[in-house]
């Protein structure tokens, strides 16, 4: 909260010197007004910490954030009245109408300010009574050190071939032999226990393991959870399977059997492996069953609480309950996680110990208390050992306690951004993107003089993920994409932002007798939306809205375009609106121009292909504007230009299109742009798009004249990171990589099309490089010579077509931070000589070869090398076309 008040000092003080000249006698009004805001901040960081035992602060915390809300409302208002259809400013003496609806506005908004500044005093007369320390400057406990740690670490990219687990090496090895037994015929094995023993974590380890991965050839893993359908859960896990079809959207429009009857066709005589994690209805398997083969070792793997759900699925099962940590196997863990030396210290260990010791060996305890004493100074531990002996239950830790005991000790910055995590569905894999990018639209998240908003958002990632309350999810190239929350963990976030009003969650499946009143607050998720939601409350205070179904409107094109616009009408002050809806559904003009009201809009995420001039002017404080819609036809009009706040434009699942021009010239904020066309490309003129830090391009056949995509427009993006470009036809090829030698910070570079050769200095060019993939690329010398020169260079892929020649060489020296490396050689590819010393520090390898025929010599040394998890380390995450 005190961010949105610094941002909103910062935006005043921006909305003096942008619109001076029409606020005349109120400027010095709108100044004392920035004034009283400044003076707040002092006081709300000590408020902020202390609010969450508090409610009567946290109470006065969320009047100042409705305050603030109100103050920033007043602003937008008045500039759109100010400026006209055109965006220009009206002419003060163009007509007496004009000059005396002005003289209205300003009179009005005289009168706001006045009335904002009272409730200044009121409440910082009130803030006296709360005894609030002075924080000034301070950073919360921690935040400072530990978020300094977390970036060094984040720059420096890791890959670990394989998780290590601690403890229950007896428990993965028995349930391992059974998954590699011979038996053709498909059973499964059920891994049950109670919450936070491990089981995912099991099933991971032997998801991951590569006598795993090299006898199943088609793996795929879902989370079931409490609330699923069939349909959707057979579309899953259609596509965890990575399976394809000519449209994605046509699996939606299959029903049951259908899907069923792909999966068993698309599974027939192959090897597979089904996870089936957290299942807690013993009928889950009985309605897949039939989608899946029963010969050719088909294995399932599930996770569960319920022993009756573990035992009685399937009469060929195998089921385990996973016991709890012995106590060596729980000091080991708490010692990973909290990174301690106890051998300097004897008190320290035996607080440690005693602290273990009543986690009774349930591994997510010892987890969230060696995360939550990783981040204390070890003085600081008595208090939580006192603490902890004062709320025993039965002889052990309530986890429960111990769970709300580790959201009390983080720092009051990160606090809202963990309850925030309770507005995803259960079992989500939350895409960390997009949660920074809705922190910072929600102002959580404030810069520093060392990094932006995005950076700092990371750091705070990386911080829940030392402190344990979030899980790693899935990784690209050496970086965490996604994440996941325990369950327990979940439910704490909802009850925790319940308390203290901050969400709601609509979810009429799971709770058939949902209250007619919806409390009113600043957050809602509508997990399944109904006529009946619509018509319980309106909330003109409501700030951001997730919608995750329309299942429950059952007229599927006026009904959808109707309710849609209906939320618009109630909801007027949103900042954030994330409509995650099937693009099949054909929207109406209605919803495009009710949208283009919520003129407070910093997030919006939606499945519209076709975007409406007006809806683009008026929402000119997007910060982030998501495509999610399949359709490659996306066509940003010239509108867009206006958006001067824009930070983010992605097309989730499609480029925009070709020949259309995207008016992107003018937005210096904007840091990631996904995914555009080259002829659009081509027309863009780069220079003021200073702080570019991730772009996808992508080539269509027949849409060029020209045959050499040149880097040139790409050196003008000093602040690039992430590069990725495809060209699709085989007449096209790349220029020189030479001008990349502008784009200092670049770090991953894939490249698919014809290159042909290396720059000879290639590490000048990209000193700072750590990933790097070439796809046919028909390079014409051994490109190792001049790529193992890379002083950074962590992954390494080179494949279908990179190089054709007869024989590749490494020297001694060659590759020294090399970590991953996948190759697929031609036929004509023979010998790859390694000399001695080469690639020290390779953790992963994996070879492909074109044929049979094919005849690779290389060092058996490198042979003993395990393969890399493949999946990670595709073009990317979001790239329909890889």
């Amino acid at each position: 909260m005190v961010e949105g008040v610094t941002y909103l000092v910062k935006n005043l003080g921006k909305f003096l010197l942008e619109e001076a000249k029409f606020l005349g006698g109120v400027k010095e009004e709108v100044k004392r007004l920035t004034e009283d805001l400044g003076s707040m901040q002092q006081s709300l960081k000590d408020a902020e910490e202390k609010q969450y035992g508090d409610p009567v602060i946290h109470k006065w915390v969320s009047d100042i954030k409705e305050l603030s809300y109100d103050i920033e409302d007043m602003l937008d208002v008045f500039r759109l009245k100010v400026h006209d259809d055109s965006g220009c400013f009206r002419s003060v003496c163009s007509c007496i109408f004009d000059k005396c609806k002005e003289m209205v506005d300003l009179h009005n908004l005289s009168k706001q300010i006045k009335d904002f500044r009272d409730r200044i005093n009121d409440l910082s007369s009130k803030s006296q009574e709360f005894r609030l320390k002075d924080s000034g400057n301070s950073a919360g406990e921690g935040s400072s050190k530990t978020t300094s740690k977390l970036r060094e670490l984040r720059r420096s990219v890791s890959f670990a071939v394989e998780e290590n687990v601690v403890g229950l090496v007896d428990d993965a090895q028995t349930l391992l032999a059974k998954l590699l037994d011979d038996d053709p015929r498909h059973f499964i094995v059920s891994i049950y226990g109670m919450g936070g023993l491990g089981k995912t974590t099991v099933a991971g380890k032997l998801y991951h393991h590569n006598s795993v991965k090299s006898k199943f050839k088609n793996r795929a893993w879902v989370a079931v959870s409490q609330d699923y359908t069939t349909q959707d859960l057979l579309i899953r896990i259609f596509k965890s399977f990575d399976f394809r079809v000519e449209n994605n959207e046509d699996l939606k429009k299959m029903d049951k059997e259908d899907l069923r009857r792909r999966l068993h066709e698309s599974l027939q005589g192959d090897s597979y492996l089904l996870v089936l994690d957290d299942v807690w209805d013993k009928e889950v398997w009985r309605i897949l069953k039939a989608a899946f083969p029963d010969n050719k070792n088909g294995r399932v793997i599930m996770t569960t609480r319920n022993e009756e759900v573990a035992k009685s699925s399937d009469e060929r099962t195998h089921s385990h309950r996973l016991r709890k940590l012995k106590e060596e196997e729980s000091w080991q863990l708490f010692c990973e996680k909290t990174s301690q030396n106890f051998n300097a210290d004897e008190e320290l260990k035996k607080l440690g110990k005693e602290m273990v010791q009543k986690c009774n060996g349930l591994p997510l305890a010892i987890i969230v208390l060696g995360g939550m004493l990783s981040n204390k100074k070890p003085q600081e531990w008595h208090g939580v050992h006192n603490h902890l002996w004062r709320h025993l239950k039965a002889g052990s830790i309530e986890i429960n306690f111990l769970l709300a005991l580790s959201f009390d000790s983080l720092p009051h910055q990160l606090k809202p951004c963990f309850l925030y995590l309770g507005l995803f569905p259960e079992d989500s894999e939350i895409i960390i993107d997009q949660l920074i990018y809705l922190w910072v639209a929600e102002g959580f998240i404030s810069e520093n003089e060392d990094c932006i908003m995005e950076e700092v958002a990371k750091d705070y990632i990386n911080e829940l993920i030392n402190r344990s309350l979030i899980q790693v999810g899935k990784r690209y190239w050496g970086r965490t994409i996604t994440f996941r929350v325990h369950d327990l963990l979940h439910d704490l976030a909802i009850d925790k932002a319940k308390k203290f009003n901050f969400l709601y969650i609509y979810d009429e499946i799971r709770d058939s007798n949902i209250s007619s009143v919806i409390p009113p607050c600043p957050r809602q998720a509508i997990y399944y939306l109904t006529e009946r939601f619509l018509s319980l409350q309106n909330n003109p205070h409501l700030r951001s809205l997730f919608l995750f179904s329309i299942e429950g409107i059952e007229d599927e094109d006026k009904g959808v375009d109707f309710a849609l616009a209906t939320l618009c009408r109630k909801f007027r002050c949103l900042r954030v609106l994330d409509i995650d809806i099937p693009t099949d559904v054909e929207l109406l003009k209605i919803f495009d121009k009710e949208i283009a009201k919520l003129i407070h809009l910093k997030y919006l995420g939606w499945h519209e292909s076709r975007i409406d001039g007006s809806l683009i002017y008026n929402l000119q404080r997007l910060q982030t504007l998501v495509l999610y819609n399949s359709v490659i036809d996306v066509k940003p009009p010239t509108e867009i230009s206006r958006l001067q706040e824009l930070r983010h434009l992605i097309g989730r699942f499609g480029p925009f299109e070709c020949g259309w021009r995207l008016w992107i010239e003018n937005l210096t904020k904007l840091q990631t742009l996904r995914f555009v066309s080259l002829p659009t490309w081509a027309q863009i003129k780069t220079e003021k798009l200073v702080n570019l830090r991730e772009l996808w391009l992508v080539g269509e056949v027949g849409c060029l004249d020209e045959k050499v995509f040149c880097f040139d427009s790409i050196a003008n993006l000093k602040s690039l990171r992430i590069l990725v470009v495809r060209l699709f036809s085989d007449i096209m090829y790349f220029s020189s990589l030479q001008p990349l030698s502008g784009c200092p910070h670049l770090m991953d570079l894939r490249l698919i099309g014809k290159l042909e050769k290396l720059p000879e200095d290639i590490h000048q060019v990209l000193p700072n490089l750590e990933c790097l993939s070439l796809k046919e690329s028909y390079l014409e010398d051994d490109p190792m010579p001049l790529l193992e020169k890379l002083p950074k260079l962590t992954v390494l892929n080179l494949v279908e077509g990179f190089y054709e020649g007869k024989k590749m060489m490494s020297s001694a020296n060659g590759f020294q931070w090399l970590e991953i490396l996948l190759l697929e050689v031609a036929d004509e590819t023979v010998e790859w000589q390694v000399e001695d010393g080469a690639f020290p520090r390779l953790k992963g390898l994996h070879i492909w070869q074109y044929s049979s025929n094919s005849s690779l010599n290389y060092p058996e040394r490198l042979r003993s090398l395990p393969s890399p998890d493949l999946h990670e380390f595709q073009l990317g995450p979001y790239f329909p076309l890889d």
